[in-house]
Order: structure tokens, then C-alpha cells, then sequence
């Protein structure tokens, strides 16, 4: 007996530091577009980067979110994943009742109109649960996947699958947080399909899934909700111009009047400045980048995004144990999803969700369970196992 792949070192236990450098420096660029959206001419933009970046009030929060994020990496990566795997329902619980006291938030507070998605902190920061939940749930899927040598065994494991899943999607849905239920949704389906689950069964659960969704289309639509709206205004944005269309329309025009190079990252006067883009700062801020950096400085985000995802694919690849492989290909479908629908929405080819761009938006909850997610990846390879096969 041998160790498979032993001349690979992708295969053999390592920290992964071109996937680290990769994603701070995604991280980086984080920092700078955010500070761009937050720029004020009258202090002048002949200064320092460093100058440019303290003086932004939400750059200057997003440098200190990436300054604490090793301690969340370190904090991922002291435990090994094989205990995360054996202490999911504690996480998942821990997640879940977190999400109870996010909704619950206002009325504590006496509003009971609506529902929350945050927990307030110290300082006037603010915690989303849900994306905390993301990370939780692929720790739990992956170690439930890969539990037997068929990920679904029979139909009562599978129901217990599908409540795994539903329990914080109910609860997410309550918020109500559209993007988040579509982020676990690709999860899901992504980890089956990578665990090994017949297509047949996997098509047949997407096809229930979509026609299960057609009654809920047909009541917003009808009552003309405003979710709605945001959803398929990117059909027809001129038709919904004065809803969901609104933040598309000015979107795209700010990404198309960046031309190759950009008009310029600190500049009075331009659009990202004069906050023409609604929420630019989180959501919509490729808009920012497209217009400020130009088709170049879109190219070079997308192009480290790429090789993010070609970096964990390899890592995919190379790692034996079914459950640390499966960890990395949840965490990469969730951060190309992520990708894949922010910069569709912000070009006008995808609807509106709220999706943030990874590493990038405005958000210390967001950058952090990013982070997380990185960090179980890294951790898997930290302390994957061989394995060994017979001649």
C-alpha cells in the first residue's frame, strides 16, 4: 500500500497560502472601493491612500473588519473540521437561535410591524445571524453527506436532510432575506450533486422546488410586492423604473461610464461620488468599481475572483476525505454564487436579491463568515488526511 497522489503536494497536509493571499487581497480592494464610495472632496484627494482610506467613515470600518479577520481564521482553524463535523448540531443550533433573536429584535423593542435581520452590538455595529448560518450549514450538510456511502440512504433520511435545510431557511425567509434563502438553496444542491446524489433524484427535488415556488410567484406578483418587483425588474428595468428597476437603471449607467480605465478612483464629482447608485457602498458596489476603475479594474476583481475559485477547485480535487471535500465545494459555491448574481444584478442580467459581493461590499458580518468560509478551507487542508489504495 501507498499514499495516493504522495508527489502532489496539493494532496499532502499544507496551509495553503496562495488561497490566503488571494483572498486578502480581494480583501484589499475590499477596503478601497468601499472608501471610494465614501470619499469627501472637501478634504482633497492629494493625500495618502492610508489618509484617503481613515478618513472614510465606512472605509475606515471595513480596514478594521479585515485587520480582525485573522483572528476568525485562527479562531476557524484551531479546531480541526473533523470536530467541527462531530459538533455541527451545537453550531447549527447556536446559528439558529441566533436567528430567533434577530427577528425578534424589534418587537423587543416595542415595533411589531416587521422583523429584523441584525442584533445590535456595541458601538452602534450591528451582527446579520444569517450569514453566520451559511457557514453552519455547510459544516452540517457536508458532515451529514458524508455519513454514509450513499449521501441519501432512503427517503426518511432524505426528509431529515430537507429539514436540516428548511428549519433556517424558514426563519430567513421570516426576515425577510431573499438572497440568503437562494444562497442555501445553491448550497443544498451544490453538496448533493458533489456527495454523489442521482440525478435523477436531484432533478426531480429542482423541479418540485420550482413548481413549489410558481403559487408564491403568482400572489406577489398579484398583490405587487415590492420584492417582487426587485426581482424581475431586470426583465424590463424601464418598466419598473420607479421600483425594483430604479437601482439597475442608475447601475449600469455608472458602470458604463467608467470606459476602459475609469473616471478616476478619489474624484469630485462623479457619480459613485454624488451617490447616484443607491447603496453603493454594499450591494450595487460594482457600480462603483465599473465607473471609478473601468472595464480594467472589473477584469482584475474578476479575474482574482476566478482564481480564487480555481484555487479551491484544485484543493477540491486533491483532498481524499469526502467530507473535507465537501466543505470546500460548499464554500465555493457559496462565494461564486455570491459573485455570479452581485455582478449580474449590478449589469442589469440578474434580478435584485441583496446580495453583497464577497470580500468587497460594506460589512463586518458579511467579510467575516466570508473569512470563516476561507478558513474552513484552509483548515481542511491544514490537516486532510491520505489515503491509501491497494496495487
Amino acid at each position: 500500500m501507498v499514499l495516493q497522489n504522495s508527489g502532489n503536494r496539493l494532496a499532502r497536509p499544507h496551509f495553503d497560502w496562495p488561497l490566503c493571499i488571494l483572498t486578502f487581497a480581494l480583501g484589499i480592494f475590499g477596503v478601497i472601493a468601499v472608501s471610494i464610495t465614501n470619499f469627501d472632496p472637501s478634504l482633497g484627494s492629494d493625500r495618502p491612500l492610508l489618509m484617503l482610506i481613515t478618513d472614510s467613515g465606512n472605509g475606515s470600518w471595513q480596514a478594521i473588519y479585515l485587520l480582525i479577520s485573522p483572528i476568525a481564521i485562527a479562531g476557524v482553524m484551531f479546531f480541526s473540521y473533523q470536530f467541527l463535523g462531530r459538533i455541527w448540531p451545537v453550531l447549527y443550533g447556536a446559528c439558529c437561535v441566533l436567528l430567533v433573536m434577530a427577528l425578534s429584535a424589534r418587537y423587543m423593542e416595542g415595533d411589531t410591524g416587521t422583523f429584523s435581520r441584525w442584533l445590535t452590538l456595541i458601538w452602534d455595529r450591528t451582527l446579520q445571524p444569517s450569514e453566520l448560518v451559511k457557514i453552519a450549514v455547510i459544516i452540517s450538510l457536508s458532515s451529514e453527506l458524508s455519513r454514509n456511502e450513499k449521501p441519501v440512504p432512503n427517503v426518511r433520511y432524505f426528509i431529515r436532510l430537507l429539514v436540516h435545510v428548511g428549519v433556517p431557511m424558514v426563519l430567513i425567509i421570516l426576515q425577510p432575506d431573499i438572497g440568503t434563502m437562494l444562497v442555501l438553496i445553491v448550497i443544498f444542491f451544490t453538496l448533493l450533486l458533489a456527495a454523489g446524489c442521482s440525478l435523477k433524484l436531484w432533478f426531480g427535488l429542482l423541479t418540485s422546488g420550482i413548481a413549489a415556488l410558481i403559487p408564491l410567484g403568482m400572489y406577489l406578483a398579484r398583490t405587487e410586492n415590492f420584492r417582487w418587483m426587485r426581482l424581475i425588474s431586470f426583465i424590463d428595468p424601464h418598466l419598473y423604473s420607479d421600483a425594483g428597476g430604479y437601482q439597475m437603471l442608475h447601475s449600469m449607467l455608472a458602470v458604463g461610464s467608467g470606459g476602459l480605465r475609469g473616471v478616476g478612483m478619489f474624484v469630485d464629482g462623479t457619480l459613485t461620488q454624488l451617490n447616484y447608485v443607491p447603496e453603493n457602498h454594499t450591494d450595487f458596489i460594482f457600480s462603483s468599481i465599473g465607473e471609478t476603475m473601468g472595464f480594467i479594474g472589473a477584469m482584475l476583481l474578476l479575474a482574482l475572483y476566478a482564481l480564487l475559485f480555481y484555487r479551491m477547485l484544485l484543493l477540491a480535487y486533491n483532498t481524499p476525505d469526502r467530507y473535507g471535500r465537501l466543505i470546500i465545494i460548499g464554500v465555493m459555491s457559496m462565494l461564486m454564487f455570491h459573485v455570479f448574481e452581485n455582478v449580474g444584478m449590478n449589469i442589469g442580467v440578474m434580478p435584485i436579491t441583496g446580495i453583497p459581493l464577497p470580500f468587497i461590499s460594506f460589512g463586518g458580518s458579511n467579510l467575516i463568515a466570508n473569512m470563516g468560509g476561507v478558513a474552513l478551507v484552509l483548515n481542511v487542508t491544514k490537516r486532510k488526511r491520505g489515503v491509501r489504495r491497494r496495487y
